[in-house]
């Protein structure tokens, strides 16, 4: 949700931020006259409920005609107010309506356009050179680490188990970004999966993407893609104390998404799943602080990327691949050898006072309660295994466990294979 002063203000702005991201700027126009109409309508409230006030004063004092005179004018104030405050409640659930109907106003430097559009930061690393290149789940296959087969049998596509070293590398991958996100001070959280409708709202992703989420229609409840929506929870409708500075939370849960409409979309191995597991750092800061903590979200996702040895890229996305709540997104993208392209494996974005506003977040400050600002960024997920198994695979299937994991794989350096791998 936006600040509608600043749309008063500045409507240009907002056309311009939905022309970027290739979105309805009528939008607008619909929201300015909604917003006159509820201030048009609440001013006549206003006015007849004082000429309503001023009568009441005068009826006591007067007598004979004046007095049933003053009673029938009393009468038709009374129904007129009933009229006008039921006009200015319909202009104002009118207004609410439309308020949250545009996205995030994307900050300046966002390149305009769709998916393609986005604008490559930098690179960092060199893809391996391989003679022969095995995809994530061969090789997951060979060192008995992911089953997809059992996981289709026992759940469906797109589940799969992870057994053995396939458990203990998820495991020391999240591990691993957890203990990062503590060293650098956030705190650690495990959250709930299932949120209410309000704060699946909140956070912007029943719009375009509602067809993406997993609902319990018997319960009401949502179940959640990221951890993300429970933090961005944690402190609705509070006032949070900033004084000593941001509010940094690193979130672990198992995340659902229902993957609609990415039908043939890498659906071999585990790269697009109905299921993962994930380590998200989430911050509650002041609106001003919000560009330098984006930065340094940025900063601790590409210390775990170099931790795990995978070449990468960053990416600023474009603005009409940013998702309704963010108004700047980076993505840090791996190299994949068996397709030879880049993968995402971690997105951080500034939401900006977005989700706070529609989540009644604020801070205190010398002028009053006043919305703070919220961002987020993946720090490690279950998608990682596949850049790792790809990028430090070795000739025979084996695979070389990069420096910082091997304390959770109880200092293995060489994962070999088990089952004897195809030359």
């Amino acid at each position: 949700m936006l600040d509608l002063r600043v749309i008063r203000d500045d409507p240009d702005r907002l056309r311009a931020s939905q022309r970027a991201r290739g979105e309805s700027i009528d939008v607008v126009d619909e929201l300015l006259a909604a917003d006159e109409a509820r201030r048009s309508s609440l001013a006549e409230f206003e006015r007849l409920r004082g000429e309503q006030k001023v009568l009441s004063k005068e009826i006591p004092h007067a007598s004979g005609e004046e007095k049933q005179a003053l009673l029938a004018r009393a009468k038709d104030l009374a129904a007129a107010v009933k009229a006008a405050q039921a006009a200015a409640d319909d202009a104002q659930v009118r207004l609410d309506e439309l308020a949250m109907v545009p996205s995030n106003i994307v900050l300046d430097g966002v390149p305009a356009g769709g998916e393609q559009n986005y604008k490559v930061l930098r690179e960092v690393g060199t893809a391996p050179e391989l003679d022969k290149v095995r995809d994530h789940l061969e090789l997951g296959e060979g060192l008995r680490a992911i089953d997809t087969e059992r996981g289709a049998k026992v759940s469906g596509s797109r589940f799969y188990f992870l057994t053995g070293v396939g458990a203990q590398l998820e495991l020391g991958i999240l591990n691993l970004a957890m203990k990062t996100a503590v060293d650098a001070g956030f705190t650690p959280v495990i959250t709930p999966t299932l949120v209410r409708p309000e704060v699946m709202a909140g956070t912007g992703f029943l719009g375009a993407h509602a067809d993406e989420i997993y609902r319990l229609e018997r319960d009401d409840l949502y179940l959640v893609g990221t951890s993300e929506v429970a933090l961005a929870g944690f402190h609705a409708n509070e006032i949070v104390d900033l004084d000593a500075g941001p509010l940094r939370y690193a979130g672990w849960s198992a995340c659902y998404r229902r993957e609609a409409g990415s039908h043939g979309k890498d659906t071999r191995g585990i790269i697009r799943v109905h299921q993962f597991h994930k380590v998200e750092m989430f911050i509650y800061c002041r609106e001003e602080d919000a560009i330098a903590e984006h930065e340094r979200l940025l900063g601790w996702e590409e210390q775990m990327l170099a931790a795990v040895e995978v070449p990468y890229r960053v990416i600023d996305v474009a603005a009409g691949d940013l998702g309704s709540s963010a108004a700047r997104k980076f993505d840090c993208e791996a190299w994949l050898p068996s397709q030879s392209r880049w993968m995402e494996v971690t997105s951080t974005s500034n939401c900006t006072t977005f989700q706070a506003r529609r989540l009644g977040i604020r801070e205190r400050s010398g002028a009053g309660p006043r919305t703070v600002a919220t961002l987020n960024g993946t720090l490690g997920t279950t998608r990682w295994i596949v850049a790792i198994l790809e990028n430090h695979q070795r000739p025979d299937g084996s695979v070389a466990v990069p420096t910082a994991l091997r304390p959770y794989l109880g200092g293995v350096e060489v994962l070999e294979p088990v089952v004897p791998t195809r030359r």
